[in-house]
């Protein structure tokens, strides 16, 4: 197992990674709250095309150090920022999905593009996921709420049917196993309990819109037509208008995690993207 240590902060991080193939590098960012393991679908699809795919666990999650607090964006981008540069990466593919789109804006606000050829926003929560007068079409607050709460009095037993939404799993039960469902669980269920509930609020509350103007390198925006966990109208729609140089796929009847569902379609855009 791969590990690189993030010294920037009071508390050194160790991060985890796994890296495949040779070629253009292209970095997998996982959605909240799963690790590295979500991509299982993509990766190996991506390295038989000729690319190096770097994987890796947020901190908080998977087999990445637990530290208590900095959940926030700019410091999770710096986690993305050492991997860059400790395995000397030039020339990157910066791929997020769900609260992963995240660290591709905040790192392209913070460290600039010169070490980033192409980025990917899929099943993203760029813009902002949260509904305000100005944001008609977000998650309202008493949902997201709702979510918070129960990560705090019942992580566990939360995690047990999030992943049923995340799916929509009752209109896509001959693409998704109980068996996923009970994998997923045992993923997030293995997470940080504080990781879990900080990166949360670090999701549903973090307003990217005036940072989609330092997104200046071609962007793939992929989003399910029927996400219920980030819908489409208040982030791949918003997204794709405000990045100046996206090329928008729609995905008809794809939920959140249309990597798993419609995981073909999926990578048939995404290495189409990559090789563009």
């Amino acid at each position: 197992m791969a590990f690189l240590t993030n010294e920037n902060g009071k508390t050194p991080v160790d991060i985890f990674y796994e890296d495949y193939g040779k070629g253009q590098p292209v970095i997998l960012i996982h959605g909240w709250p799963l690790s590295h393991r979500a991509w299982e679908g993509q990766v190996a699809d991506i390295v038989d095309a000729g690319f190096r795919c770097i994987t890796y666990d947020r901190r908080g999650f998977g087999l990445s150090d637990f530290p208590w607090e900095k959940y926030d964006y700019s410091t999770l981008a710096s986690d993305l920022r050492e991997i860059i540069l400790q395995l000397n990466l030039e020339d990157c593919i910066i791929v997020g999905f769900s609260m992963g789109g995240g660290e591709v804006v905040r790192y392209l606000t913070d460290y600039g593009a010169d070490k980033i050829a192409k980025a990917a926003l899929i099943s993203s929560i760029i813009p902002l996921v949260k509904k305000k007068k100005d944001n008609p079409n977000g998650v309202p607050p008493k949902d997201i709420k709702g979510i918070l709460n129960a990560v705090k009095s019942d992580r566990v037993g939360f995690l047990k049917d999030f992943h049923k939404n995340f799916y929509n799993y009752e209109d896509n039960q001959d693409k998704v196993s109980e068996a996923q469902l009970e994998y997923d669980w045992s993923i997030a269920a293995y997470a940080s309990p504080r990781a879990t509930l900080k990166a949360a609020e670090a999701w549903a509350n973090t307003d990217f819109r005036k940072e989609l103007k330092n997104v200046t390198v071609p962007t793939l925006v992929v989003h399910g037509t029927a996400d219920n966990i980030v819908p489409i109208e208040t982030s791949g729609d918003q997204a794709a208008k405000g990045i100046k140089k996206s090329t928008y796929k729609k995905i008809k009847g794809g939920p959140h995690g249309l990597n798993v569902t419609h995981r073909e379609e999926l990578n048939e855009i995404l290495i189409n993207f990559l090789k563009k």
